[in-house]
């Protein structure tokens, strides 16, 4: 067993793109090395804007032999007769590269087959190596891929140098005329020179003595500290610290080699802007750390983070001064600029913005956003309908702003700011700013229920437009965020426990569409199950288990509220061992019903003593579950169905369903179906059966 390193030299790749490539590099050595049946210890991947880095431990030295059998054609079609073998056995050996005389007779499931087994030896893992290394390179996936000279190869960036070292012998390869060695380079500025490394540790440790950084873990860890300490320099015990922005920190991190913080100041006039255009203006445009003090409040202060270290750090924060002080000087001039009109006097305006060819402009879909809104807030807020009416009216304005147009991640952030200053009602701005949470999977929600139901009109109008006009998501192509809109929807309803049909939200959107494109009759039910798939990965993905969802989900899926609330019976009572005899019974009841849906019993036609036990169980179980069912108490229901299982076993034990008088016959069935109708009103505990 003995130890790779396979390093990418590359010209500086964008942050962005730098965990996600060291993720695939890690996952896909691992599983190319298990097709290959090479075991091996640990993966490392590190990595920096120059390098992208792989290492393995105790890699197996060669693969081991492996005996292969291959079926071919039934022993009947290979040998005639008289036993000669036939053109399909003659083939099929040929194929294989060995004698038809060598060819196996194996008995299996469908017959008797001719078998050709192969004794393959296993290859060195140094002769494999190779091309394993140079198709890694080439399927790394990059959002942005570029092809430099008169290269073949589409990869983030130029690659300058490769290091490729197998039990501290060089891997021979090559990749656009550059051939692999067993040296790398340094600092781009203070190390530049290439030298020789004969391993993981040697490598860490050499690239750390030229400047280089090289495990992200580590230089995330120092970014922190050089940022912490360029505070503590510049504001010494004053209580200001800086606002360490996670995904910040993850660029800055992969933009530098070699972390070093400086500490600037920016004039106190710019301090005017809100908060998050300030911070927003420093954090994307310059990868800046905004500074706060003991109160949390902004401080007209900043860090950057070199690549480099500094010298001279008030040169260096001069420099990074003189280029912030444009930027902030434009944020300012669009701030006044964008306060010289009220939000309320832009919406005409939204007519010149398309918010999709076919559905119109974004002025149209404010007011559809508008009408489903008030539709919303007559069902959960109806004391709050104006303002909610409001706030989706002016939802969208912002979009035409100036601060909005430079920096698209302030919408909504913009839009509360302005209509504080325009006087609306802090409702109505909080609403404005709250319809666009959450972003993302995960993020937070929205704190008022005014700003819920805006962001939900907004959502459902978006996904019931794009469905009617076909634009619906097909693999990786999903150009309008659908699925993200259905998960933001599903995540609002849960996570603020609304009580609301999806039903009737799309029957409100598609009327919001009357006259502007027409609607499938099959539309609803189609974007029904897309959200319901949604919610369903969800919540597995989550750690509910896949059955109870399907047990849920697919007998009902149209208020989420009520659907969480038979997943979490289910997951509660499937413990029980009566529940699990009562499913698998209850397995056998959807089987023998399948094509019957009347539930109407005559006691008169009960001919055993074990149906008329199985009605009279049934009617006083229906007694106790029918107002338990109305009141949302599923684990209850479901506890009072378990007295079923007895009278469900003797029924079958002692009860011929398929009688052969048709009216016995059919009474069973009706008998059945009406326990089986009952239990749906939970879920089809039939999917949750263990047997």
């Amino acid at each position: 067993m003995s130890e790779l390193l396979f390093e990418i030299g590359t010209e500086e790749i964008p942050a962005g793109y730098i965990q996600p490539a060291l993720r695939f590099m890690e996952t896909a050595a691992a599983e190319r090395f298990r097709e290959l049946e090479l075991q091996c210890g640990r993966l490392t991947t590190v990595g920096t804007p120059r390098r992208l880095t792989l290492a393995v431990e105790d890699l197996q030295g060669r693969q081991p032999d492996r005996r292969l059998e291959h079926i071919g054609p039934p022993k009947k079609a290979g040998f005639d007769a008289e036993g000669n073998p036939t053109r399909a056995a003659l083939g099929f050996a040929r194929s294989r590269g060995i004698d038809v005389n060598d060819l196996q007779v194996v008995t299996t499931e469908k017959g008797e087959y001719l078998m050709a087994v192969e004794e393959v030896r296993g290859q060195r893992t140094g002769e494999l190596l190779p091309e394993i290394l140079s198709v890694l390179i080439r399927e790394i996936p990059f959002p942005k891929s570029m092809r430099w000279g008169d290269s073949t190869l589409a990869f983030a960036r130029p690659i300058q140098w490769l290091l490729a070292l197998y039990d501290g012998e060089v891997v021979e390869l090559e990749i656009e005329d550059v051939r692999s060695g067993a040296t790398t380079r340094g600092h781009r500025f203070m190390a530049p020179d290439a030298f020789p490394v004969t391993g993981f540790a040697d490598y860490v440790s050499g690239l750390g003595r030229r400047s280089v950084i090289v495990d992200p873990r580590q230089r995330r860890r120092m970014v922190i500290r050089e940022v912490e300490e360029a505070v503590r320099r510049r504001a010494g015990g004053s209580g200001a610290r800086p606002v360490l922005h996670e995904r910040l920190l993850d660029t800055v991190t992969n933009l530098v080699e070699l972390p070093s913080g400086v500490c600037g100041t920016f004039d106190e006039k710019f301090l005017e802007l809100p908060d998050e255009a300030l911070i927003t203006s420093m954090r994307e445009h310059q990868k800046y750390f905004s500074v706060v003090d003991d109160q949390g409040n902004l401080m007209p202060l900043f860090v950057a983070v070199n690549n480099t270290r500094i010298e001279d750090r008030e040169l260096a924060a001069s420099g990074h001064e003189r280029v912030l002080r444009a930027r902030l000087e434009d944020g300012l001039f669009f701030f006044h600029e964008d306060r010289k009109r009220k939000l309320a006097d832009r919406l005409e305006d939204l007519e010149g913005i398309i918010f999709q060819a076919r559905l119109g402009t974004m002025a149209a879909k404010s007011r559809r956003i508008a009408e489903l809104a008030a539709e919303l807030a007559d069902r959960l807020a109806p004391e709050s309908k104006d303002l909610v009416v409001r706030a989706a009216l002016l939802a969208k304005a912002d979009l035409l702003t100036e601060m909005v147009g430079e920096f698209p991640s302030l919408q909504g952030i913009m839009g509360r700011e302005y209509a504080l200053l325009d006087g609306e009602p802090e409702a109505v701005a909080v609403a404005i700013y709250e319809h666009y949470l959450p972003v993302r999977a995960g993020d937070v929600l929205p704190a008022t229920l005014a700003g819920a139901i805006v962001g939900l009109a907004d959502r459902m109008d978006t996904l019931v437009g794009c469905f009617a006009i076909g634009e619906k998501p097909t693999g990786t192509k999903d150009s309008f965020g659908l699925r993200r809109q259905a998960i933001g929807l599903i995540s609002i309803i849960r996570g603020m426990d609304l009580p609301l049909s999806l039903r009737e939200m799309i029957r409100a959107a598609r009327a919001g569409y009357a006259g502007v494109v027409d609607m499938d009759s099959g539309l609803t039910d189609e974007l029904l199950d897309f959200i319901r798939r949604r919610f369903a990965n969800e919540l597995v993905a989550s750690g509910v288990a896949q059955d109870v969802v399907e047990a849920a989900t697919t007998v009902d899926f149209d208020d989420i509220t009520d659907c969480m609330a038979r997943i979490r019976a289910l997951e509660e009572i499937r413990g029980l061992p009566t529940f699990d005899v009562l499913a698998g019974s209850f397995k056998r009841i959807r089987n023998i019903i399948r094509d019957n849906a009347t539930s109407d019993v005559q006691v008169e036609l009960f001919r055993e003593d074990a149906e008329k036990a199985l009605y009279e169980t049934l009617t006083q179980v229906r007694a106790q579950v029918e107002p338990l069912l109305a009141g949302q108490e599923y684990s209850r229901a479901l506890e009072a169905m378990l007295q079923m299982k007895e009278p469900v076993d003797r029924f079958f034990d002692q009860v011929m369903v398929m009688d052969e008088d048709p009216q016995v016959r059919r009474n069973r069935l009706n008998l059945l179906t009406g326990l089986g109708q009952l239990v749906l009103r939970v879920g089809d505990i039939s999917r949750m059966h263990r047997g």
